[in-house]
């Protein structure tokens, strides 16, 4: 089975052809292509390949959705002092389809 470690956002991804991730919001359309060339690690099933072995390699994405995640709830509180606050936040999303692995 063929993948590849890519990363986006700050965070890393395990993707191989097929599948379908959900990464920090990119600024794409729905329906355009997304090209991740910072691959970091890629794999034919057989043998690894990692730094200078990978140069050219790019991951190939479809923009399936814009969306926002669960609502977060950090809530605030000191005892016997009158004092709460709560704060609250929603990720923006891509969901994206794997296309393709290759150079």
């Amino acid at each position: 089975m063929a993948y590849a470690v890519i990363k986006t956002g700050g965070k890393q991804y395990k993707v191989s052809a097929g599948d379908v991730i959900e990464v920090e919001k990119l600024d794409l359309e729905v329906g355009k292509d997304a090209t991740f060339s910072e691959v970091l690690l890629t794999s034919d099933g057989k043998a690894i390949k990692t730094g200078a072995d990978i140069k050219g390699v790019s991951v190939i994405a479809e923009v399936l959705e814009q969306k926002k995640d669960k609502k977060v709830v950090a809530f605030k509180y000191k005892r016997r002092k009158g004092y709460h606050r709560t704060v609250g936040h929603r990720r923006k999303l891509t969901k994206l389809k794997i296309k393709s692995i290759g150079a």
